[in-house]
C-alpha cells in the first residue's frame, strides 16, 4: 500500500481501527466490517445520504462519479474536506457521520 493510504488510519483513527481493501481500481475504507470511505486516484470519498451530500455540496465536495458504458454514474459518495488531514476532530466527525450513514444504508430492505 501507498504512503497516502497508510496514513488513513491515522486520520481515522477517532473513528476505531480501519481496514483498507483493493476494490474496483480503488480502495474500500472499512470499520467493524462496514465501508464508510472509498479512495480513488489519491481521493477520499465519504458514504453521503441526502441530508450529508447538501452539505458536502455547498462546501464544493463533488460526488464520486465513474463512467459506465458512456455515461457518468454519480454514487453516494461525496469528496471529503482536504482539512480532514489537518484536523482530527473534524476527521473523526465527518468519519462518524459517513460510518452511521453506511450503517443506515446497510439495514434497508
Amino acid at each position: 500500500m501507498s504512503d497516502f493510504l497508510d496514513s488513513l488510519h491515522d486520520v481515522f483513527s477517532g473513528l476505531g481501527p480501519v481496514q483498507i481493501r483493493p476494490m474496483f481500481g480503488g480502495y474500500g475504507v472499512f470499520h467493524d466490517g462496514v465501508m464508510f470511505a472509498l479512495v480513488a486516484d489519491d481521493e477520499v470519498y465519504l458514504k453521503s445520504d441526502a441530508k450529508a451530500a447538501r452539505r458536502h455540496e455547498a462546501e464544493g465536495l463533488e460526488p464520486f462519479r465513474y463512467e459506465k458504458g458512456g455515461r457518468s454514474v454519480i454514487m453516494s459518495y461525496h469528496r471529503a474536506p482536504e482539512a480532514i488531514f489537518d484536523d482530527p476532530e473534524l476527521a473523526t466527525e465527518r468519519a462518524k457521520d459517513a460510518f452511521a450513514i453506511a450503517l443506515r444504508a446497510r439495514k434497508r430492505p
